[in-house]
């Protein structure tokens, strides 16, 4: 088993985006930064 390179993350990251990513929704209608 390998151990997941730098762009391995960013690939995951763009993929979960394209899917419909949860918490970008949450991040749009919550502002996070007053926690």
């Amino acid at each position: 088993m390998m151990q997941p390179g730098f762009f391995d993350v960013e690939d995951r990251l763009a993929r979960l985006s394209g899917l419909g990513d949860q918490l970008e929704a949450f991040s749009r209608t919550v502002d996070f930064e007053v926690f």
